[in-house]
């Protein structure tokens, strides 16, 4: 007696049978290609529902010279990458969206320069349609590579050249820190640091900038540098209390930095926001509101940016394939808001 979980995959000829058209006709309809008659496809959808049919996807891609998939390209270690929310929510967004289209979602980590030769061979091996790549630092040779390997690419964040060609999504930096910095003026502030993002990124510098517009004549000493992680919060946070005694408000670029703030802060004896108020940058609200107290900061939609830069990619994709009658596209930049809590 036969098996029933070892039973054969229905064939494509088998669809074609059902929906009782020839092969070529079903072939077309479960590939996505035009030129069948709304009745006919529908008949063919109904048989591959019907069966439980499955394309088998290396003769599809052969057909529709598509593989459903995109590779999303992180320039972060392991450690960073899966310790750090940020790259969860946006990957959550990217994940989501590119399911809609039924996309496959390729996650590719980045720590050294073997793994840059890595990814380049597999971007150029055919293997995905094009390549989300964010988290980018100075002279990084990720987008050469996307280019090189002929792969369609949308980049997480503005990157630190301009050619009219590349793509990108981001929040509007500059102004949410000048909002979170107008912020603690209002709150009568008179000392305020800043702890930096890592400045080899270009959110980093857009968030010192927004800074500076708020304070033109700061001393340069009341910046201190961190690497958006909790520990470099609590160093830099460190830092500027020694040189700074009466510091009054802080600025941090992240709020996984303005968390390693707040403890070291607490360490200290210094209330927040009595002694110092301290404002953060990203909303992400597994981090903003479980601090103590919760934190004030400058929302930017994380999961939807990862949303739109999915849907970017795949339009630039199919732009190509329509190749001159495409309609132009455009980099995104979005709104940032800010968020009221208890610590600023």
């Amino acid at each position: 007696m036969s098996d029933p979980s070892f039973a054969p995959r229905p064939t494509l000829e088998a669809v074609a049978a059902r929906a009782g058209v020839s092969r070529a006709t079903a072939s077309r309809v479960v590939n996505g290609s035009e030129g069948v008659r709304a009745p006919l496809a529908e008949r063919v959808k109904r048989a591959v529902d019907e069966l439980g049919y499955v394309p088998n996807q290396a003769a599809r891609a052969l057909v529709t010279r598509r593989n459903d998939a995109i590779a999303v390209v992180v320039a972060e270690p392991e450690t960073r990458f899966f310790a750090d929310p940020f790259f969860a929510q946006q990957v959550r967004g990217i994940s989501r969206e590119l399911t809609l289209y039924d996309n496959q979602l390729v996650l590719l980590l980045t720590e050294g320069a073997a793994d840059y030769e890595r990814v380049g061979r597999y971007l150029g091996g055919g293997h995905v349609d094009g390549a989300l790549i964010f988290s980018l630092h100075d002279d990084d040779t990720l987008p050469a590579l996307a280019r090189r390997a002929g792969v369609p690419t949308v980049i997480g964040g503005r990157p630190d050249w301009s050619d009219g060609d590349t793509l990108y999504v981001d929040c509007d930096n500059r102004g949410g820190a000048r909002d979170a910095v107008r912020h603690l003026l209002n709150l009568g502030c008179r000392r305020i640091g800043h702890i930096a993002g890592p400045l080899d990124q270009t959110a980093s510098v857009d968030r010192l900038d927004g800074f500076r517009d708020a304070l033109p004549d700061i001393d340069p000493r009341l910046v201190a540098e961190g690497d958006f992680t909790p520990d470099g919060g609590s160093r830099a946070m460190a830092r500027l209390l020694d040189d700074f005694p009466d510091l009054d408000g802080v600025f941090a670029a992240s709020d996984v930095m303005a968390s390693g703030a707040l403890r070291l802060l607490r360490t200290r004896g210094c209330r927040v926001p009595e002694d110092v108020a301290v404002v953060g940058f990203d909303d992400i609200v597994s981090v903003a509101e479980w601090t103590d107290p919760p934190l004030t900061t400058i929302r930017q939609d994380i999961e939807e940016m990862g949303r739109m830069m999915a849907r970017l990619l795949l339009r630039r994709i199919e732009s190509g394939a329509a190749g001159a009658d495409a309609p132009a596209l455009s980099s995104i930049v979005t709104r940032t808001q800010l968020v009221v809590r208890a610590s600023a």
